[in-house]
């Protein structure tokens, strides 16, 4: 019995309110989103071939870098127009200088046999985008033997980059 009494004076001391008072609580959760939107950005450099003469018996070649930027994962093409000189396509690109034309050709492949064009699928080159600039290297060539008149010969090319 000292015992059940002993017992019952402790309970008597302890503060049953605050027992009574513990803090309830409920949870829930939200999610958290975001859409990541694929972006590409194409930058180019000049391609000078040098000087040109028709005595020269083998075709005059020349590079220049283009450089893509895509988002990481992303899959791209990059094409090249026909440029702006008259007459020209794809398959027959074209420098001017005033009226005469010089022919020359732009390549995706260093042995210059892969015309880079601008149908996808077809004559595009394809990436995958990593974050960091991914260089492409177009291979040019002016055929050799034309005889075209003494000028400075020039065209503008359209790149392209498909995402």
């Amino acid at each position: 019995m000292k015992q059940h009494i002993a017992v019952l004076l402790v309970l008597g001391m302890m503060p049953w309110a605050e027992l009574h008072a513990q803090a309830q609580t409920a949870t829930t959760t939200f999610r958290v989103t975001a859409k990541v939107q694929a972006v590409c950005e194409i930058t180019a450099t000049d391609l000078a071939f040098g000087t040109y003469t028709s005595q020269g018996g083998t075709p005059l070649q020349a590079t220049t870098l283009l450089r893509a930027t895509c988002t990481p994962g992303s899959t791209y093409n990059v094409g090249l127009n026909e440029g702006t000189s008259p007459g020209a396509t794809v398959n027959a690109r074209k420098m001017a200088s005033g009226t005469n034309a010089l022919n020359y050709q732009l390549y995706s492949n260093s042995a210059r046999t892969t015309i880079w064009g601008n149908t996808t699928g077809t004559d595009t080159v394809t990436g995958v985008g990593t974050g960091l600039a991914v260089d492409h290297t177009v291979f040019g060539a002016v055929p050799a033997a034309q005889v075209v008149p003494a000028g400075d010969y020039s065209d503008t090319i359209t790149v392209r980059v498909y995402y």
